[in-house]
């Protein structure tokens, strides 16, 4: 238990200290913005913290930096346990998404698309729950 309470501990600090690239793509993610996929950052699973996942595809984004060059082993051992658990992990450098976001943002829709068709329109029914459609006649 504690190990998990550190672990949400360390997600919540990861969610303060954002790289400037981070924040930019998770400008571009976050409220549903992106197609209305809901992702979240900073997400822990198991013992690892992934930087965006939108649970409802299991698609997991990494964003990575320089020091991700002498930890190429244990990404892949991370990768590979996610995966095992049932994730998509797309893997971008921050150099391309400084260079290509549309790139980037264009390949992430398109992972979503495969992994999920159609996603659940939220927000488009009434308060009551009626099932009355507003604003889209």
């Amino acid at each position: 238990m504690q190990s998990e309470n550190v672990l949400h501990n360390r997600a919540r600090e990861l969610r303060h200290e954002q790289t400037p690239d981070e924040q930019a793509l998770w400008r571009s993610l976050r409220d549903r913005r992106f197609a209305g996929f809901k992702f979240r950052r900073q997400y822990p699973i198991g013992h690892y913290i992934v930087d965006f996942i939108c649970l409802d595809s299991r698609l997991i984004v990494e964003l990575d930096g320089a020091q991700h060059l002498d930890n190429h082993e244990y990404d892949q051992n991370r990768d590979a346990w996610l995966v095992e658990q049932g994730f998509r992990v797309l893997r971008f450098w921050n150099n391309e998404w400084r260079t290509s976001a549309d790139e980037v943002l264009n390949c992430i829709w398109h992972q979503l698309q495969q992994l999920t068709p159609h996603p659940p329109l939220r927000g488009t029914l009434s308060r009551k729950g009626r099932g009355e459609a507003i604003g889209h006649e």
